[in-house]
């Protein structure tokens, strides 16, 4: 009977009924960091951002930086960009594939462009805004599924995207130049990333 009492003494408790539930992301903490180049936003851009409705929908916060060497003086640029994922394909266990994402952005730059000559350019001369550009994107993304984080059983991910995008000047100059102004090729911007899940 000691033996029998001593072994059910040994036997360790069952927790799964009292085990503390994975706690829940405050909403002010971003879901994921992200890094890109390119896309208008600056030479490097930096951010984080939160992820809606079942992961479909993005909202970033990124800060861009332009040496002065590439662009008259130098620029710092402040981003918010929104993007839209209607589906996403499973390829395997472990990667996702995002065909399409669409979205829309708006920038700020602090940094005056070409102010070699103070006062050169009077406020009137720019019909357009020097300092912010707003947008559309269009691009593709691929996701890879890491293992969850041990200490709250947060989901990780891992992905790299590219992103099509143009601005409000582009497009206005090329409507306004149809006959010897831009071609189609130069309203578009290119940005290469990756976002990080944390």
């Amino acid at each position: 009977m000691l033996a029998a009492g001593g072994s059910h003494a040994a036997t360790p408790p069952d927790t799964t009924a009292t085990a503390a539930p994975r706690p829940e992301r405050p909403w002010y903490r971003p879901s994921h960091l992200a890094l890109q180049t390119g896309g208008g936003l600056g030479m490097v851009a930096a951010g984080a951002g939160y992820e809606f409705s079942k992961n479909r929908l993005e909202a970033d916060i990124l800060i861009g930086y332009v040496p002065k060497r590439y662009a008259g003086s130098t620029l710092s640029l402040a981003s918010l960009k929104f993007m839209y994922s209607p589906f996403r394909l499973p390829i395997g266990e472990k990667i996702q594939v995002l065909p399409l994402t669409v979205g829309a952005y708006f920038s700020y730059t602090h940094g005056t462009l070409n102010d070699e000559l103070k006062g050169q350019y009077s406020s009137e001369y720019y019909w357009f805004s020097t300092d912010t550009r707003y947008g559309p994107l269009l691009g593709s993304r691929v996701t890879f599924l890491a293992p969850p984080v041990a200490a709250t059983g947060q989901p990780r991910k891992i992905s790299v995207y590219y992103e099509l995008g143009s601005n409000d000047l582009y497009l206005a100059s090329y409507l306004n130049n149809r006959k010897g102004g831009l071609g189609f090729g130069q309203l578009l911007t290119l940005a290469l990333g990756v976002k990080a899940d944390f």
